[in-house]
């Protein structure tokens, strides 16, 4: 599990390999992710955009952008939590993930970065 903390936003991340839809002797393998953001700051605030930077053990790098969080874009009262599950392909069995939420505040409309925490994505049989 990783944990951050930024502008009073606590972002935490789950993961864990999917071996069901996953096929290693293809090269493809599937991992999944838990994401909480918790609103610890005095302000309302909206979660309008995500970035992911992706990368295998090959080095081999991937962005993602877009819109809000598997579909929506959250809206968090002080001390609200919102949590989402997702997934990840890799044509490896390691890799990590990192990234960014673009946010904004209710009340005077600015917008904000919060970091995700760098995690690992690793299939049991590399632990090995």
């Amino acid at each position: 599990m990783e944990i951050l903390t930024t502008y009073g936003i606590t972002i935490t991340v789950e993961t864990r390999y999917l071996p069901d839809h996953s096929d290693p002797a293809g090269d493809k393998f599937i991992f999944g992710y838990l994401i909480s953001i918790e609103n610890g700051s005095e302000h309302t605030v909206q979660l309008l955009r995500r970035h992911w930077i992706i990368v295998d053990a090959n080095g081999n790098t991937r962005e993602v952008e877009g819109e809000g969080v598997v579909g929506i874009q959250p809206v968090l009262e002080p001390g609200e939590t919102h949590q989402y599950a997702s997934y990840c392909d890799l044509n490896t069995d390691l890799g990590k993930m990192r990234g960014t939420y673009l946010m904004t505040r209710h009340d005077d409309h600015s917008f904000f970065y919060v970091p995700i925490p760098e995690f690992k994505l690793v299939a049991p049989a590399r632990m090995n």
